[in-house]
């Protein structure tokens, strides 16, 4: 999964800090722009794992073009971090389902051209947790 972070420019005295709008409470910094991305990772991270620790609801994902509209981010600078969520959900459980065939075919075909999902089952993973933070962000919108 792919978290959007906007970066706010750091200068000789200040670091470039890092807000993951996605996250509330996430945030991080760099004294370079480079640092500044892979110390959001690891606040990434660390976020989702304590989430996930006290069994809370993991947020919808935001696109960088609908936060980038929110005047509060006018000036940042917008990077996409990737997080392994699989490895952040707790262990592996071995599940039989069912699929058409063209449809299990056309999973292939995706999971080929993206190695960012690793398998099929990653993709299916993927997939899940997506429509399951879209699901309950529109029911707690209401």
């Amino acid at each position: 999964m792919f978290y959007p972070i906007a970066i706010e420019a750091g200068d000789a005295k200040h670091a470039y800090g890092v807000i993951v709008p996605d996250l509330p409470g996430c945030f991080s910094a760099g004294d370079t722009l480079d640092d500044a991305i892979l110390n959001a990772k690891e606040a990434i991270t660390g976020h989702i794992e304590l989430l996930v620790e006290l069994e809370h609801d993991i947020p919808a994902v935001s696109t960088v073009t609908e936060l980038a509209k929110n005047p509060d981010f006018s000036g940042y600078t917008w990077a996409l971090v990737e997080i392994d969520m699989t490895r952040l959900l707790g262990g592996s459980e071995k599940i039989n389902v069912t699929l058409p065939k063209s449809l299990i075919d056309r999973i292939d075909r995706c999971v080929a051209s993206h190695p960012e999902f690793k398998s099929r089952s990653g993709f299916l993973a993927q997939a899940a947790l997506e429509r399951v933070s879209k699901t309950r962000k529109k029911l707690v919108s209401r």
